[in-house]
């Protein structure tokens, strides 16, 4: 009977146990897990996990058992005591494991909600509150409850003054500012009089900037006057700015004027800090038509804080005269941070302007690939769309740029094939995506055609070891190509997967290519397996005839064929083809040559002027005059020493 009912009251405390703690925490501790997986691994460990834990327990205490007879290990005292050692240590164990997992648990909550990974129904927000409440009021560092004011700003920003705004007293100056950085972007007058206290009691000047600028934003008729003093010479520049700012917005003529004297003493001062004060407030005050005058003056500025701050300004108040030199931030590394970020903040607005720029082929291509950067941080569906339109017409370092800014978007969303790739799909559709991996196909089989016909057999040159180099280079940003396309498709974990086996031993290689055999539903699967094995180039290309038809051809004809392909070419590719010309003395066509004379890219068109020297000196002498201002210094240079070698006055005007 004892023993019955013993184990009946064991049985209600593991119950109890199970039920209340268990079931009521674990839904927690799985929201960091993004959505499309945390149903999975729910049941996996409610499933899987714990019948098999409690089997491995089990099994332990018979193997413990065993050993303890063996050893002859009888007294049940003993024994009592033994697996009572053994209880307590792992009871230690696992206090530990839960003490670990809750210093880190903030954080992974924190990078969760950035990422747009937690889901939060309207009954576990509550609790969730309450939990950092109370973190946020027990004593503890200052790096956990920034993270907390971090978690409830992204999970609830526009509630997040009901947990805030009673504790701004208690906090530390820097957390002050953290919270009211995070209500000003839903401002409440419900939350005044405890912002108001701060204005009354702080004495750190960005605490104090951040709450008058609540104060006076949220206040249906604020006293504007009331911000006079802080225009004095001796209150520091972040308070003076701000309060000038705000008289700016909301003054009468009088008090703007006021405000408008302030602001240019700022922006002409000696110290830097006032000048860094001054932009931002000028971008806060959303009006900066007044100061127009000033702008240039302060884009040449030695201070590169200044700058920074202006390009912003320049952003906030919609100064579109100045645009162009958003752009030109993004060309210098010291401002493209900046230059980046207003560009971002303009929205769709910005886009006409970094679309003519990432189109423009006489660009530095680092420029473009920035603006095209920047498209893709803009969150609009606008932004998306020129995104997936020029992934159709894009080759090349393009085309590679804009299947990473997809596929990182695809990865902030943290949402299942969404943002990025959910775009490429639903503008594209599934048939789409397969014609771009087929051109790729394409291409890696017109490089193994070249490669099988101009051999270091048929055609000995360093000029031509380095088209074969040229051509390598282009097999394997095709293949990387390959990959990101892949992921359109597939699981992208699973190809990522799939990738890294590739690169490692002939094992782990069967295995990447066992990994995209199962997962590939593609109609030429066997092609891209073909490729990605380490096999001869002939036997790939012959992997390929559904798409590539091959006759070997001679290496001269094999280079013109090339060039007829130039748009698909990599710059440094088609001016390895006509140094392999000039080299070996081989015949290209006329178009071609004029085409590539036109190149955006510099040392191209060396290359073929280089080969018109050799090939035909009387069309060099006509094409030179046409040359002599060419805006690369290194062709310029190049044109008159041809011109020079041609013969004197090969520039004189003509009678």
């Amino acid at each position: 009977t004892a023993l019955f009912i013993g184990v009946i009251v064991l049985k209600f405390l593991d119950e109890w146990l199970r039920y209340t703690l268990v079931a009521s925490t674990r839904p927690i501790l799985f929201q960091p897990i993004p959505d499309q997986e945390r149903t999975g691994i729910q049941s996996l460990v409610g499933g899987i996990a714990e019948p098999a834990s409690m089997c491995v327990t089990g099994i332990g205490i018979l193997i413990t058992i065993s050993l303890l007879t063996g050893l002859g290990i009888n007294e049940p005292m003993v024994r009592g005591q033994i697996f009572l050692t053994v209880t307590v240590i792992g009871a230690v164990i696992w206090l530990g494991v839960v003490w670990l997992l809750r210093s880190r648990y903030l954080n992974i909550l924190v990078l969760s909600a950035e990422r747009g990974l937690l889901t939060f129904s309207d009954a576990n927000l509550p609790m969730l509150k309450r939990a950092f409440i109370e973190q946020l009021e027990q004593p503890g560092t200052e790096a956990e409850k920034s993270s907390c004011i971090e978690l409830i700003a992204n999970i609830d920003p526009q509630r997040v003054g009901d947990v805030l705004a009673p504790m701004l007293d208690n906090l530390s100056p820097r957390l002050q500012r953290q919270s009211l950085e995070a209500m000003l972007d839903y401002p409440n007058p419900f939350y005044l009089p405890q912002v108001r206290s701060l204005i009354r009691e702080s004495r750190q000047p960005e605490v104090l900037a951040l709450a008058l600028r609540y104060v006076w934003i949220t206040e249906a008729s604020p006293d504007i006057n009331a911000l006079r003093p802080y225009l004095r010479t001796e209150v520091d520049p972040i308070v003076r700015g701000t309060a000038a700012s705000l008289m700016l917005r909301r003054g009468n003529p009088q008090q703007k004027a006021e405000a408008t004297q302030t602001l240019r003493k700022m922006l002409t001062h000696s110290r830097e800090r006032e000048r860094v004060m001054g932009c931002r407030a000028l971008g806060e005050a959303e009006y900066m038509q007044i100061f127009r005058l000033e702008v240039p003056r302060l884009l040449q500025d030695e201070s590169l804080r200044v700058r920074r701050a202006l390009l912003n300004a320049i952003a906030a108040t919609r100064l579109e005269d100045f645009y162009p030199s958003l752009l030109r931030g993004l060309q210098y590394k010291s401002t493209r941070d900046a230059a980046a970020d207003a560009l971002v903040r303009l929205g769709n607005e910005a886009l006409p302007m970094l679309v003519a720029l990432a189109e423009d082929a006489y660009k530095p291509e680092p420029l473009r690939a920035q603006a095209w950067l920047v498209i893709g941080r803009i969150d609009s569906t606008e932004a998306e769309d020129i995104l997936v339109t020029h992934l159709m017409t894009a080759w090349g370092n393009t085309r590679r740029c804009l299947l990473r800014i997809l596929l990182k978007r695809a990865n902030e969303s943290g949402l299942q094939r969404s943002r990025g790739i959910d775009a490429a799909f639903d503008r594209l559709g599934r048939a789409g995506l397969e014609q771009l991996l087929n051109q790729e196909l394409i291409l890696i089989g017109q490089v193994y055609a070249a490669l099988l016909d101009i051999t270091p057999e048929r055609v000995v040159s360093t000029e031509a070891d380095l088209l074969r180099g040229a051509l390598q280079e282009i097999q394997t940003d095709a293949v990387e190509r390959l990959f990101m396309l892949m992921r359109f498709l597939c699981p992208s974990g699973t190809i990522q997967a799939a990738q890294i086996s590739l690169q490692g031993s002939a094992s782990s290689r069967a295995r990447g290519l066992e990994i995209l055999d199962t997962i590939l539903d593609i109609p030429n699967k066997r092609a891209v397996l073909s490729v990605l094995d380490r096999r001869p180039h002939l036997e790939k290309l012959q992997s390929l005839s559904g798409l590539v038809s091959y006759q070997p051809l001679n290496a001269s004809d094999r280079l013109r064929y090339l060039l007829d392909l130039r748009h698909f070419l990599s710059d440094w590719t088609l001016a390895c083809c006509f140094h392999v010309a000039r080299r070996h003395r081989w015949s290209l066509t006329s178009e071609q040559t004029l085409a590539c004379l036109r190149h955006p890219t510099g040392f191209v068109r060396e290359a073929v002027l280089s080969y018109l020297q050799m090939a035909s000196p009387r069309a060099l002498a006509e094409l030179l005059p046409l040359l002599k201002d060419d805006p690369n210094p290194l062709v310029a240079a190049q044109v008159r020493q041809l011109a020079a070698d041609l013969g004197p006055g090969m520039f004189a005007p003509s009678v």
